[in-house]
């Protein structure tokens, strides 16, 4: 391990060749097009990843009108407005050509003089995190980071080898993160066509009824009847039921925004889940996890998580799913997302997870949904939910292969949150040669 050295700051306005926002189209979300030029909203920008769901698009004409804040490959993204002021990323090269709305910041540095990639993870840094997020929150009204505050960021400045070396080291283990996520899409993609095919479309049961072989290895086959019978749901395997969701689950509830009972969010502390925090995919983006103290966690106690709940969105965007794991308590959410406790004595808890996500489940609930000033679902519409499964203990052998597969998807999510702990922790040690480039180098690059 090497000495401490000395390195000098930088004042970020110096050594950029731009700092600055953008604007909404005229028109706003009526000129949005399905395919075109991409708006970069804060919505897409978190600290984990670029987030190209809810990725807008506007035609060359009104792009040509945002022609000073077009993003160019290498630019670093800044969130400088509301609840997701702060957050910060890369913006990457498929998603150009693209331009940004009002409450993104474009910060483009001189190469030769600051790497963009280690800057974008000095400002991700949890420490410089803390700094942003008080420095906007130091206004009468919503946060927001100015971009005289932007400019007056002081950045350390080793030599632009040693940043190149710093962002060639931490990039590596942000590669193995966003690997890790690909396999888990892949993972539950496998899972989720089994379930269907399984317990949706009953593959199995309609290979033995015209006597087909299944395919399956015969201690599952036969776990399948060879006949359906009829009821209100309509046909369904032989010796399967329907239940609903409220008859198989120890309670539906739903969460609390803590500023309705006068508590306020602060910068560090218990996980706050909201809905923008649960992708379609079924993860969580931790980056976007507001935070609240143990006392108002405690005074929350109806929302209070447990591992192994089913949080659904029911305000605003219906329908994501995901469901909780231990390393992400304690944590508590709010009024937008319903907690669905499974009783693991009446169902497989996976087995809610992939029902309520499925297709048919989804529109099913698209139905019921009460349009006012914002879409929502009740949760006595969502405990209406029917279901089909078999008894309990063919259900519990069936699930194995879904059981193995989530093993291997929060083994991978472990890995990640461990990799970018790792991260945030290297980066003001290999900043100040506390530890030296080369000797990091050669760790991380197993993991390549």
């Amino acid at each position: 391990m090497a000495d401490k050295v000395m390195f000098t700051t930088i004042r970020l306005g110096d050594v950029c060749e731009k700092i600055g926002s953008g604007a909404t189209p005229r028109g706003g979300r009526g000129v949005y097009l399905s395919d075109g030029i991409s708006l970069i909203r804060s919505q897409n920008i978190y600290n984990d990843h670029f987030q190209q769901e809810g990725l807008a698009y506007i035609s060359d004409e009104h792009a040509d009108e945002l022609a000073n804040v077009t993003v160019q490959a290498g630019d670093v993204l800044l969130n400088i407005t509301g609840d997701s002021v702060a957050r910060c990323c890369h913006v990457p090269a498929n998603v150009l050509p693209a331009r940004v709305n009002q409450h993104v910041a474009i910060i483009r540095p001189n190469p030769s003089k600051l790497n963009p990639r280690y800057l974008m993870y000095y400002l991700v840094n949890p420490s410089m995190q803390q700094y942003m997020l008080t420095l906007a929150g130091a206004g009468a009204t919503r946060n927001a980071l100015t971009k005289g505050m932007i400019e007056d960021f002081n950045v350390p400045s080793p030599p632009l080898s040693v940043q190149n070396a710093i962002a060639r080291i931490l990039g590596t283990l942000d590669d193995k993160i966003e690997l890790n996520r690909r396999m888990n899409e892949t993972l539950e993609a496998m899972a989720r066509v089994i379930f269907e095919s399984w317990f949706v479309d009953f593959d199995p049961v309609r290979a033995k009824t015209e006597g087909r072989d299944p395919g399956l290895p015969k201690e599952i086959a036969d776990l399948f009847p060879n006949s359906f019978q009829t009821t209100d749901f309509g046909d369904i395997p032989t010796g399967w039921n329907t239940k609903t969701l409220g008859d198989v689950t120890q309670k539906i509830t739903k969460g609390t925004t803590p500023t309705t009972l006068g508590y306020r969010f602060v910068e560090r502390g218990v996980n706050f889940i909201k809905a923008e925090s649960i992708t379609e995919e079924g993860y969580f983006l931790t980056g976007s996890f507001a935070f609240i103290d143990k006392e108002t966690h405690a005074a929350l106690a109806r929302s209070i998580l447990q591992e192994g709940d089913i949080l659904f969105t029911i305000a605003g965007t219906i329908g994501r799913i995901a469901r909780v794991p231990a390393s992400i308590l304690p944590a508590n959410t709010n009024q937008a997302v319903a907690i669905i406790r499974p009783d693991c004595t009446k169902i497989e808890p996976l087995f809610l997870l992939y029902w309520l996500s499925q297709a048919r489940s989804q529109r099913s609930l698209g139905t019921r949904v009460v349009h006012a000033v914002q879409a929502n679902l009740s949760l006595s519409e969502l405990s209406r939910t029917t279901l089909v499964f078999p008894t309990r203990s063919v259900l519990s052998r069936l699930f194995d292969h879904f059981r193995t597969l989530r093993i291997k998807v929060d083994a991978n999510v472990n890995e990640s949150r461990n990799l970018a702990a790792l991260r945030d922790a290297l980066l003001p040690k290999l900043i100040s040669g506390e530890i030296r480039v080369t000797d990091t180098d050669r760790f991380v690059g197993s993991f390549a």
